[in-house]
């Protein structure tokens, strides 16, 4: 159907609603609770098993021998609406401690995501606690997690066995409108942050907003950009408007990063994903586009599902008024998904993207950022969590990339961009940053909501 139609005009839809719509919540199997956002897809991310395809030795010895970096995992969200010791293995999500060495994961960006409904809503409170979320697993499970806040800490731990836990802010709404807070979170710990998420906020238009307030940057994110810039912190581009996208190109003195985007040229319409235009405006800057998994952003097949999900699910909880919760919104979604499977992106589509990056701006732009528990159920067959990087390079290499390159791609590309930005820094720093570099300055009364869903 056309994604503007009416869902409850839809025969399908009817034929799926006309049973649920009278069911009791007393009755209703509790099921994953998958949600819309602006990518019409939220899910609370359960624990697929890894596939075990045969792969070559190569691909097994490099995802251990050269620092694997990713830009964007939703761990601190994750464990902040329900706990659990990823030092050990899980039993839900897409990260732990077992499989990420399985995999040679060695740099996992942990996201600070603040949820757009948290501008001028305690955001930097919940950021706060997100960071300590994060210090407490290298402080419980110090031989396994180390923190990073450079380049060469990540290097070192690599080199000393251990995962490196750095730090990039996904919203910037918790700078709350003052430096000084992007001072705070500098000293604990954030090397990138994302400007903005599914709404505009004082920094940036949002790729998923149509209203598009400041027409690219806030006076105030170009002012935010060049402190960045000073202190050492990537601007990351992902979820900003294509205005947002080239102003902050244009302000930024060196090279910034998509953290977790992939191509619109598969994406048809997908504001959130790179076009080519914009993919050679950052390869001029010398950034790096870190390609996300999420079948939503790799497939034009599984967006438009997404889309008509999104549709469908507004509609459903239209027509149960007061009577919609959690267990009824878990019933839709399993019936939804039996009626209309979802169509999974395959490790070749993630590929696929890598490929165009190659191809139209080289090989020294292409990173990998895969949303690992940020995008739920919608992971790519045989990429369904973090031991499966070995998968990735294995296609890679059947698709004759070089060792050199791979390693790149895994790591080295946006390690050469944190470089610069520490390099450009340094030359810029006043003697010291004075304020204290730990500690969590929340107060209790601006507690943040637990409750919200998954993202991406």
């Amino acid at each position: 159907m056309s994604l503007t139609q009416p869902a409850a005009l839809n025969p399908c839809f009817r034929s799926l609603t006309s049973g649920l719509s009278l069911l009791k919540p007393g009755l209703l199997s509790i099921g994953l609770l998958i949600g819309s956002n602006s990518s019409g897809i939220h899910a609370e991310s359960v624990q697929s098993p890894s596939p075990s395809p045969s792969l070559s030795q190569t691909a097994i010895e490099i995802a251990h021998k050269y620092p694997i970096v990713d830009g964007h995992i939703d761990v601190p969200f994750r464990l902040q609406r329900h706990w659990e010791d990823v030092a050990e293995a899980t039993e839900t999500g897409d990260f732990d401690y077992p499989r990420a060495k399985q995999g040679g994961l060695d740099a996992p960006f942990m996201s600070i995501y603040i949820p757009a409904v948290k501008e001028n809503d305690g955001a930097k409170a919940l950021a706060n606690v997100l960071i300590d979320q994060v210090e407490a697993l290298f402080y419980r499970a110090p031989d396994k997690y180390a923190p990073a806040r450079t380049a060469a800490d990540i290097r070192n731990n690599f080199a000393a066995g251990k995962i490196s836990l750095p730090l990039g802010m996904e919203n910037g709404a918790a700078i709350e409108g003052d430096l000084a807070n992007l001072t705070h979170f500098y000293n604990r710990g954030i090397r990138y942050i994302t400007l903005t998420h599914s709404k505009a906020n004082h920094i940036s238009d949002s790729s998923y907003d149509d209203k598009k307030i400041w027409k690219g940057l806030s006076p105030f994110g170009v002012s935010l950009i060049e402190e960045m810039n000073k202190l050492g912190i990537m601007v990351d581009i992902s979820h900003v408007s294509d205005a947002a996208f080239y102003r902050a190109i244009e302000v930024s003195k060196v090279p910034v990063i998509a953290s977790h985007s992939s191509l619109r040229h598969f994406t048809p319409g997908l504001e959130r994903n790179v076009d080519d235009k914009m993919l050679k405006a950052l390869a001029d800057n010398g950034g790096v586009i870190m390609i996300n998994f999420g079948s939503f952003f790799v497939t034009e097949e599984a967006m438009e599902w997404g889309n008509r999900y999104k549709t469908a699910k507004a509609a459903f909880e239209k027509l149960q008024g007061d009577r919609i919760h959690a267990e009824v919104r878990a019933a839709f979604d399993v019936a939804y998904r039996k009626r209309f499977p979802y169509p999974f992106a395959t490790v070749d589509d993630v590929v696929a993207h890598i490929d165009r990056v190659r191809q139209k701006v080289g090989i020294e732009h292409i990173g990998l950022g895969s949303d690992y528990d940020g995008v739920g159920n919608t992971l790519p067959t045989g990429l369904k969590d973090v031991s499966t990087y070995p998968v990735l390079i294995d296609a890679l290499l059947k698709r004759n990339y070089s060792e050199s390159d791979i390693a790149k791609i895994m790591g080295g590309n946006v390690l050469r961009v944190m470089e610069q930005v520490e390099a450009y820094a340094a030359a810029q720093q006043e003697p010291s940053i004075t304020e204290p570099a730990s500690g969590n300055a929340a107060a209790s009364d601006d507690s943040p909501s637990l409750n919200s869903s998954s993202h991406n």
